[in-house]
């Protein structure tokens, strides 16, 4: 009996009824919050003055009247069920609640049942799907974005992993889940998770040990997730522990932004969250908002300041409203109907689960809520597909002091900008890097220089750096004679960058491969994705889709493909003067030395003593005239218009014929002879000859992919001998692949050159990944 009168007492005494004094058809709705929290003590007053406001409008459920009962949760989980019990039992058409994620997960499927919306502004667990649960909508945007926003900031400022301290509930365990994943996706990390107990079981000792442990990572970005009360003793105790000081990075979630707005930051808690970087949903300004403001000193009567929760609780009783004023003008009623199989479920002490009623309209007024389209406090409210709220946005706010000054805004639709995202959803989006903006930070230490992000760690271990074990073109990497030296251009040059880091920076070279063939650079470029190593150094060349799994640093070597083939030189001999022409080519020649010589003559011969005299001296004169022409030195004059036109065009040929001589004959006594037809990658491919490349190559892929050459022609090559083999022999036709490692090759092989340009889509250059 004494349990049962309690509970009678909490059923009465934890739910009181806000209701207009006019006497018109009562429409019942519900709210589940902890009356004593910052958000249940704003969302009291907020939706108490939205329903005054639907009960004076009119246009608003003509004849009826609005009834909001409001049930306290006392922090209670066993409190929410009971109050979810009562309404079910009491015609309530919908419920606005629960606060916590808690206790929306078990609420939701109460609602499924019985066919009555749970609409909530404050349980935004990103893992409340409306697959799952299509009763529970969630009017304020969840976590989801809450965390994408965060992330897009870590990557922003150029952060790589990030540690988080939460509260380990449904409320914040999901959602740092989900921050993980979005990280993720931009090549960030989680890389540790310092989980607290809830609230109820929390103890100082709990935040000491969990913070202790974040110190001991090398990460020095944190993000906070957790309730008011818990996220300012973690920065207490952060500050007792020296980690609000220059070098370190915290993101607070929306929850103190929610306490800097509502009761303004306690005095002994001010000192701790300078530099703190938080969030705070972002609502539109409008004239209705700040006419809202306005009013809220004397709604609040100065007990507590308006948050945006306390916005999004006012539109949500609006939402409501509007959607049973549509269910109603539908021509729907308001009934009720016992589940037929909770009505045998009747306790013998009191506890009547057959009064558990279903709300017969809850799926048209369900339909209703989610076609919602109006302009709210907060702005435009109406549901994606995905009962996702419309334009989901947060500012972006640093603290200084005991205020938070506005960095900029993150939205959906563009990412960061210092510009509102009002301004910005009139442009076509853009969330390029070079548009993402955010003013200038003050960090913790009252510093405006960007921390580092990450400190060596008492118990860190050196970096892993994978280096490729190779068996050929060992100048680029190798471990000398099978010790522990590595050495090699590419390791030299990760050296010296080590030396001008200001800072030590221990590691250990690990080897990555068999030893017997060439390792696969994407197999070790994946290793580095997966954590396997933390950088690679070697010769590795950057491919579009390496780019995708890991960073590069800046490139140290240019690297395109070229093609190599076999030559071959020409011996030299006594005639070899005689190979610029053909024979045709001399018989011409010589027939047009004499055909010059005759026609000079006949014009000449008349006119120019020099042409003149005895046929023997004539026949000389000509056959000099005509050889001296080839060296610009006959000494004989000509006097007639037309022989001066003869012999101007045949110096001019005289002239074509010694260059193009000169330059033949040079080239046969100096250039070497390609003893294959392919001039290049386009002949390459033209031909069914085959192809050699390097083991462990990018080129294999390249050639197949890109340039669409069957696997069959392409044959793998494991060593500069075998190159020049293979060519010798005939086996294949060419080689194909990187410059720097044929430039190795042909420095001691002088029976192949490069024909052709270097090729690939896009530059390849040697890289070291990280």
């Amino acid at each position: 009996m004494r349990s049962l009168v309690m509970l009678l007492y909490v059923l009465v005494v934890g739910t009181f009824t806000f209701v207009d004094s006019k006497t018109d058809v009562i429409v019942n709705i519900g709210a589940i919050l902890t009356s004593k929290s910052i958000n249940g003590r704003v969302s009291t007053i907020a939706m108490k003055a939205a329903v005054d406001d639907v009960n004076s409008d009119p246009n608003i459920l003509p004849g009826k009247r609005l009834s909001l009962s409001i049930h306290d949760a006392n922090y209670s989980g066993f409190l929410s069920i009971v109050g979810a019990l009562k309404y079910m039992e009491d015609d309530i058409v919908a419920v606005i609640g629960p606060q916590s994620s808690v206790m929306a997960h078990v609420l939701s499927n109460l609602a499924n049942e019985l066919h009555v919306p749970f609409l909530s502004f404050t349980a935004l667990d990103p893992s409340l799907s409306p697959l799952q649960y299509p009763y529970f909508i969630q009017t304020a945007p969840n976590d989801l974005y809450q965390m994408t926003a965060i992330a897009e900031m870590i990557s922003y400022f150029g952060y790589r992993e990030v540690s988080a301290i939460f509260t380990d509930d449904d409320q914040f365990r999901n959602s740092i889940y989900t921050l993980g994943d979005v990280l993720s996706e931009r090549r960030c990390k989680l890389s540790y998770k310092a989980p607290l107990p809830p609230d109820a079981s929390l103890s100082p000792q709990d935040i000491h040990d969990a913070l202790v442990n974040v110190r001991s990572m090398e990460s020095r970005v944190i993000v906070v997730h957790t309730y008011s009360n818990t996220g300012l003793s973690i920065f207490n105790t952060a500050k007792t522990l020296g980690m609000m000081k220059k070098g370190y990075i915290w993101i607070a979630t929306t929850w103190l932004s929610t306490v800097l707005d509502s009761t303004g930051i306690p005095p002994n808690n001010v000192s701790s969250i300078q530099g703190v970087l938080s969030l705070r949903p972002h609502t539109r300004d409008s004239y209705q908002k700040n006419d809202f403001l306005n009013r809220w000193k004397i709604l609040s009567n100065g007990s507590v300041g308006l948050n945006p929760y306390g916005l999004y609780a006012y539109d949500t009783v609006w939402m409501i409203a509007r959607a049973i004023d549509k269910f109603f003008n539908e021509g729907g009623s308001i009934s009720f109907s016992n589940d037929s199989r909770l009505v045998d479920l009747k306790g013998t002490k009191g506890l009547n689960l057959g009064a558990l009623s279903f709300f017969d309209g809850g799926k048209q007024l369900l339909s209703n809520l989610l076609e919602t389209n109006m302009t709210g406090l907060t702005g435009d409210v109406w549901f994606n597909p995905d009962q996702s709220l419309v334009h989901p946005a947060f500012d972006i706010i640093n603290m200084v002091g005991n205020q938070g000054l506005v960095l900029g805004y993150w939205s959906n639709y563009s990412g960061l900008s210092v510009q509102s995202p009002e301004i910005l959803y009139a442009k076509p989006a853009n969330r390029s890097s070079s548009n993402q903006r955010l003013r200038g930070v003050i960090w913790p230490g009252n510093t405006k220089e960007k921390p580092r992000g990450w400190e060596f760690s008492n118990n860190g271990r050196p970096l892993r750096i994978g280096v490729p074990l190779r068996v050929s073109f060992k100048e680029t990497v190798t471990q000398v004679n099978g010790s522990h030296e590595i050495r090699g251009f590419s390791i030299d040059v990760f050296r010296a960058a080590v030396k001008l880091i200001l800072y030590p920076v221990p590691y250990e070279f690990i080897m990555f491969g068999d030893g017997l063939k060439n390792p696969s650079y994407t197999e070790l470029v994946n290793k580095v994705a997966y954590n396997v190593f933390d950088a690679a150094v070697g010769d590795i060349a950057i491919v579009t889709n390496r780019t995708k799994a890991v960073d590069f640093t800046q490139p140290y070597i240019e690297s395109g493909l070229v093609v190599v083939v076999p030559i071959k030189k020409i011996d030299s001999s006594a005639w070899a003067f005689l190979r610029p022409f053909t024979p045709l080519m001399w018989v011409v020649t010589l027939a047009f030395f004499i055909v010059v010589g005759a026609v000079v003559w006949i014009l000449e011969h008349r006119l120019n003593d020099e042409f003149r005299g005895p046929p023997k001296k004539q026949l000389v004169t000509i056959v000099w005239f005509t050889l001296s022409t080839m060296f610009f030195s006959h000494r004989e004059n000509t006097l007639s218009t037309l022989g001066r036109m003869v012999l101007f065009i045949w110096l001019f040929v005289v002239l074509i014929i010694n260059s193009s001589y000169t330059a033949s004959l040079t080239s046969i006594l100096t250039v070497q002879q390609l003893s294959s037809p392919i001039r290049g990658i386009e002949s390459l491919i033209t031909t069914n000859e085959r192809i050699g490349f390097q083991v462990g190559s990018f080129a294999e892929n390249y050639l197949m992919e890109e340039l669409n050459i069957p696997k069959s022609r392409l044959i793998p090559l494991g060593s500069p001998q075998e190159y020049a083999e293979k060519l010798e022999q005939g086996f294949v036709a060419a080689i194909v692949d990187e410059r720097p490692y044929i430039d190795l090759f042909l420095a001691n092989h002088c029976s192949f050159q490069v024909v052709g340009q270097e090729f690939t889509k896009s530059g390849h250059f040697k890289r070291t990944p990280h």
